[in-house]
């Protein structure tokens, strides 16, 4: 095998992987967030190097903000994304009345 076909193949898997990844952090993000935490939790032990533990800082997922945009969905409240929107088209709310046609 020559060496510009191991380097093909190497940057399709490293494409590839990239699509899964992208592919699973859209689909399953708690799950993907899980094993994000696992492999920081990995990395940032004290016995691990410098730069094994900058890594883990780098790849550590970022923390809950506690506002119904991060989508942690701990309190089980969060309504819409735009709750602004939703708020103001409830306010606007008509109810729809249907009236027999007249012969």
């Amino acid at each position: 095998m020559s060496t510009s076909l191991v380097v093909q193949y190497a940057v399709i898997a490293l494409l590839v992987a990239a699509s899964l990844w992208t592919a699973l952090r859209k689909l399953a993000p708690k799950t993907s967030t899980r094993w994000q935490a696992a492999a920081a939790a990995v990395l940032l032990r004290p016995q691990r190097g410098a730069f094994a533990q900058r890594m883990g800082r780098f790849v550590q997922p970022k923390g809950a903000t506690g506002n119904c945009g991060d989508g942690c969905d701990t309190c089980g409240t969060c309504g819409p994304a735009d709750a602004t929107l939703s708020a103001g088209a409830a306010s606007r709310e008509q109810p729809v009345t249907f009236h027999p046609r007249r012969k």
